[in-house]
């Protein structure tokens, strides 16, 4: 494949296509006949699901944060869009996360848990982002329990997480809130302000969305803006860049990640837009990381997205996941809106 997709004449956009609209929600209702009516587990959170949408039996299967979280998140969403049944989900997902994922001594909560309590206890920023989210989303349906949850999640973010000289959180705790390393990372940042944002749309208060923009600034505005918009992932304590970091293959890959870029091309437009558009700097840097990810990190000879570059643009895990291809899509629907140009408009296609 070449750089640039080879399409017929443009035309209409897309997004304003009546056909195309409709096959959209015929994804997402396909993604919702899939996850809903076999994710509960009774005893509390949700199953993992295999290809037919069944539960993975396991003896005593694990629950983990982001996947509680993340289904309280979605499930808000097809409240939104007026589908049945999803009251069910958010109200066992908002219940598993008051009364089983937060710590009740300590505080905070857990990143993961089976049957017989917490398997994983620590304390980490990114599973912390993910409440943030849920709570903010259910608050926007009027769920209960949604306030007592946002106001915990904000005060635990507040009191352990946030490093105001920096302005950005750090990464992980012990259950009782020792540090577990001097590691600070983009990638819980980046959901932090997914999440950020979310709770100022839900709630109105400045704080969120000022916090949003300053965690963009350091790690766009400042480190990516430095690197000719290659994000990077791994940081010392004083948010100073770690180039030999290497840790797991899936949360923290060696070098860098061309999804998170196409993911941050996404939330600075949307933060861009949220806060009334008074950071000029943040579209320009929303097309440099798109175009940076499709001349870096996309697949010429069979298409996709590299999952992770060394810091020479060479691929080092060469496999290709979903969720980068989602998040191209995402982000080049939003250029598309706010820089419209045949590029964006292609790519989105």
């Amino acid at each position: 494949m070449t750089n640039e997709p080879v399409l017929p004449p443009l035309g209409t956009p897309w997004r304003f296509n009546r056909f195309h609209r409709e096959w959209l929600l015929e994804q997402a209702s396909n993604l919702f006949d899939f996850f809903q009516h076999g994710v509960i587990n009774p005893a509390g959170g949700f199953f993992d699901l295999d290809d037919a949408g069944e539960p993975i039996a396991a003896a005593n299967p694990v629950r983990q944060i982001h996947n509680t979280t993340r289904m309280v998140h979605c499930f808000a969403i097809g409240t939104l869009l007026g589908r049945p049944g999803c009251d069910a989900i958010i109200d066992h997902g908002m219940e598993y996360l008051w009364k089983a994922h937060r710590d009740a001594q300590n505080g905070g909560y857990v990143w993961s848990l089976n049957n017989d309590g917490p398997k994983d206890d620590t304390k980490q920023a990114y599973g912390h982002a993910f409440v943030l989210l849920a709570a903010s989303s259910a608050k926007v349906v009027g769920h209960p329990l949604a306030d007592r949850l946002l106001a915990d999640i904000t005060q635990i973010l507040d009191e352990h997480f946030w490093e105001e000289q920096h302005g950005a959180v750090t990464e992980e705790f012990t259950r009782d809130w020792q540090p577990l390393s001097q590691y600070r990372g983009q990638n819980s940042n980046m959901h932090l302000t997914e999440a950020l944002m979310a709770a100022f749309e839900a709630t109105g208060e400045r704080t969120y969305l000022d916090r949003a923009e300053r965690i963009a600034g350091l790690i766009i505005g400042r480190h990516a803006a430095s690197l000719d918009y290659r994000v990077a992932e791994h940081f010392h304590a004083d948010w100073s860049l770690d180039r030999h970091y290497r840790g797991d293959d899936m949360f923290r890959p060696y070098g860098t990640t061309p999804g998170h870029w196409l993911e941050w091309a996404r939330l600075l437009l949307q933060l861009w837009s949220l806060g009334g558009q008074r950071h000029a700097w943040m579209p320009d840097a929303a097309r440099q990381l798109f175009r940076q990810s499709i001349d870096l990190g996309w697949d010429r000879d069979k298409g996709g997205f590299f999952y992770a570059l060394d810091w020479d643009d060479r691929p080092r895990l060469s496999l290709k996941l979903w969720w980068p291809c989602a998040e191209a899509i995402g982000a080049a629907a939003f250029l598309a809106e706010h820089s419209p140009s045949d590029f964006h408009e292609q790519w989105y296609r």
